[in-house]
């Protein structure tokens, strides 16, 4: 039914001849609508204004407010100027307050919220709303303090333990129940294609004039990019990683020892303005059975809202009760708290600066996994074809230049300075835009009288860089020259961040020497550095790529989600059975299915 205020209105109390005492008046669309919930007997009321909520003297939004509670609230709540008088409706925040206390005394869910925000309405009904202030018909636990609203702490921990509850149901499905959650997401990723270029065009719009070309490169969508992660997500979903025999032993007689593939258990992964992340993410922790936790950057706010829609919409169509296994995280004093919870975390993956990386790593006890920089060299050795070169030079740093695997150091050996050939490479890069930053080597050269004048004056007015350590991120690299491939090895272990190295030679020796020698997660021989990437190894996406040594390194696909348990299949076994003489160790090992 839709009811207006000019309806004739009779409070259900007052027509049954009760006290008017907390008889709500009906003087806006707000108390109508209490009464109506109450009168048909609905699940939960969302009341919508222009406001986040209801706000506390701190002017932060109060999250939940329990049933019987009532003190506590009013100790809190501060009615603002600013959401005294609400400039949609008649009545402010203060008749919705008490419009949802008396739904919420009747038994009715309420949930006060922004009707400006983007998916209101699915982010309200879910059972712990995402946003506004929350009325709950339920009491505070027995024993538990009495206070009107969980504060911004208890409710992250409570996503956390939601997530890891939930993430127990995603690790029990069988491998068809999660590839069809991953075919799911594949699908809507291509189905809402239009709905989430449009969000994302909203961020871009709201930060271009801030952020550099580099990060508004990383935080664009495009519909080339959606097909990649659909088809990266159906990858996934043709096999099946967990319950995979390790290794198998007979112990004794009709005792088994089998070593198995489990989930870690709950990630947190943090990122920065990477929307297209997020479904990777999400589909490797579903494929592997674990809970997430994600952290996006507040660039990409509205990319990320929508996407995690779709991934908790394909998590709900095959299990509801696994939906909770992935939450969003918003502000930094969220991720704050979650550092914290090593009894509920087991990994933590951050993907982003330098910065950002050495802050989680000093900030937490949970285990970290990532890499801080992406340091990536090509080295041209004398040797190399200088077509195949060039194509290699071109595609490591053109390819995607905002990319961790993209050249940002190009080594070059010192004959092809005398040759000419350092001539063809600076004509390229110059064609492709890019702009060289000449090594202290270099200039020396050049400063030394001993090149060619033709060289000389395509190396004049270029930029310095003293620092060889330098993640561009755009079309910019440094230039340095080696004295052979000893000399490149030797300035990639001084300068590197072991991410990726590249040899482009003809001589076959010279490369197996290079690729044994160089300490990276990644080195290749004659292909472009923009190999390393976990779609591209086979993996069907990539939670990030790790420079650590230990549980996983290089691009880090399902195989790094995962850990392994011993499982023992016994007949009443016992240990002191053996040292009776009854069992007798055999410790064969057994073919694996």
């Amino acid at each position: 039914p839709i009811i207006n205020e000019n309806d004739a209105i009779v409070v259900p109390d007052a027509r049954e001849g009760g006290d008017l005492a907390e008889v709500i008046s009906i003087s806006d669309n707000d108390a109508i609508a209490a009464v109506a919930a109450v009168e048909m007997d609905i699940s939960r009321l969302i009341l919508l204004s222009d406001v986040d909520g209801v706000y506390n003297a701190k002017k932060e939004v109060i999250p939940h407010v329990w049933m019987n509670d009532d003190g506590a609230f009013k100790k809190q709540f501060a009615v603002q100027s600013s959401t005294a008088e609400s400039r949609v409706g008649r009545g402010g925040i203060k008749s919705k307050i008490d419009a949802a206390q008396f739904a919420q005394k009747r038994g009715v869910q309420v949930v006060i919220a922004n009707g400006y925000a983007p998916n209101v309405v699915k982010s309200t009904v879910k059972k712990t709303p995402e946003m506004g202030t929350f009325f709950d018909t339920l009491e505070p636990s027995a024993g538990a303090e009495a206070k009107s609203c969980l504060s911004d702490d208890q409710v992250v921990k409570e996503h956390a333990r939601m997530a890891r509850k939930a993430g127990r149901s995603l690790a029990q499905l069988s491998s068809g129940d999660r590839s069809a959650i991953l075919n799911k997401l594949a699908d809507l990723l291509q189905e809402r294609s239009g709905h989430i270029l449009s969000e994302n065009q909203m961020d871009i719009e709201a930060h271009e004039k801030n952020l550099e070309k580099a990060m508004l490169a990383r935080l664009k969508l495009t519909e080339p990019k959606l097909a990649a992660l659909s088809k990266g997500l159906r990858q996934l979903a043709s096999e099946d990683p967990l319950g995979k025999v390790l290794s198998s032993m007979k112990v004794s007689d009709d005792l088994i020892l089998q070593k198995e593939t489990v989930p870690i258990g709950v990630l947190l992964i943090i990122f920065e303005s990477r929307p297209d992340a997020l479904p990777q993410i999400a589909g490797l922790s579903i494929a592997s059975g674990n809970a997430l936790l994600l952290k996006g950057g507040k660039e990409a706010a509205r990319s990320n809202h929508v996407l995690h829609q779709l991934v908790q919409e394909a998590i709900g169509c095959v299990c509801p009760g696994a939906v909770e296994s992935c939450q969003l995280v918003s502000g930094r004093s969220e991720v704050s708290t979650l550092l914290e919870m090593q009894d509920v975390i087991d990994l933590c993956i951050p993907r982003g600066s330098n910065e950002l990386v050495q802050h989680i790593q000093n900030n937490t006890k949970i285990p970290v996994m990532g890499h801080a920089d992406g340091i990536c060299h090509v080295y041209l050795d004398t040797d190399c074809d200088m077509e195949m070169a060039l194509q290699i030079v071109r595609d490591s740093k053109t390819d995607y230049p905002a990319a961790c695997n993209a050249l940002e150091t190009l080594l070059i050996h010192q004959d092809m300075v005398t040759d000419g050939r350092l001539e063809s490479v600076l004509d390229m890069l110059d064609e492709a835009g890019v702009t060289t930053h000449l090594a202290p080597t270099v200039r020396r050269l050049v400063s030394s009288g001993n090149v060619a004048e033709s060289l000389k004056a395509k190396l004049e007015n270029r930029p310095p860089q003293d620092d060889l350590h330098v993640e561009y991120g755009s079309l910019d690299c440094t230039l340095e020259v080696v004295q052979d491939m000893e000399d490149a090895m030797d300035h990639i272990e001084q300068n590197g961040s072991q991410h990726t190295e590249v040899i482009v030679t003809n001589d076959a020796k010279k490369g197996e020497q290079f690729l044994s020698g160089v300490d990276s997660a990644c080195v290749f021989h004659n292909a472009s550095s923009r190999f390393s990437d976990g779609f591209r190894f086979g993996l069907g996406a990539e939670v990030g790529i790790s420079t650590a040594r230990i549980h996983a390194r290089g691009p880090v696909g399902i195989e790094g989600l995962l850990t392994s348990k011993w499982i023992l299949r016994g007949q009443g076994h016992t240990v002191g059975g053996f040292a009776e003489g009854k069992y007798s160790y055999k410790h064969e090992k057994l073919p694996i299915a």
